[in-house]
């Protein structure tokens, strides 16, 4: 593929998973990204038996799975690695060089980790780019839920919950702001992005 079709389309969709991630501040905006996406999916509860849970572990397996294969291709593991390794080691040196006494060798150090610190914000942004990423399929996956869940008065819309007990009204609060059905929803993301992460040998920091 071309470079500089390849460089347009990775503005693209940076762009738009910054418009997505920012744009779900807006209370009209999400309803209609839910509305739209509701073409998409309204579908998948009837086929599953309004049983929610599974539509939601579903959604979350999409989810993880499509979260991992980005941190894979878009992060340069060998280099965080290789932070990671430097930060040890000097942290490390740091120590020795302040029990000895060492203050040339102190300061020596104190100029590397500012070197290193600065450095970080390389990494913060190889972090960001792939959240920009990840917003296109998960932002309105979400919103789908917010949107379709409160306008089915469905009775199934209860489920039994770990570490809560129930049968509870997935549409309800759990603490604060979290609401039962996305509780269940990240439950059900982390051992698929797990699975994914261990079977692609992604983020090993080892």
């Amino acid at each position: 593929m071309n470079a500089n079709l390849t460089k347009s389309l990775d503005k693209g969709a940076m762009v738009l998973g910054f418009v997505l991630f920012f744009g779900v501040m807006i209370p009209g905006y999400r309803s209609y990204l839910g509305d739209g996406m509701n073409y998409v999916l309204g579908w998948l509860p009837g086929i599953l038996g309004y049983k929610f849970h599974i539509v939601l572990f579903i959604l979350a397996a999409i989810t993880g799975l499509y979260a991992s294969l980005i941190q894979k291709y878009t992060m340069d593991w060998e280099f965080m690695r290789n932070q990671q390794e430097k930060m040890k080691t000097l942290q490390r040196n740091m120590k020795e060089a302040q029990l000895s006494g060492d203050q040339a060798r102190l300061k020596a150090l104190q100029s590397e980790q500012m070197r290193l610190v600065s450095e970080q914000g390389k990494m913060m942004q190889m972090q960001f780019k792939p959240m920009l990423y990840i917003g296109i399929i998960s932002i309105p996956l979400l919103m789908w839920v917010y949107y379709y869940i409160p306008l089915t008065g469905h009775p199934l819309l209860q489920m039994t919950f770990p570490f809560w007990g129930g049968p509870h009204d997935i549409t309800k609060p759990v603490i604060g702001p979290i609401i039962f059905w996305y509780y269940w929803y990240f439950l059900c993301s982390l051992p698929v992005s797990q699975i994914v992460r261990k079977a692609l040998n992604i983020g090993s920091m080892s």
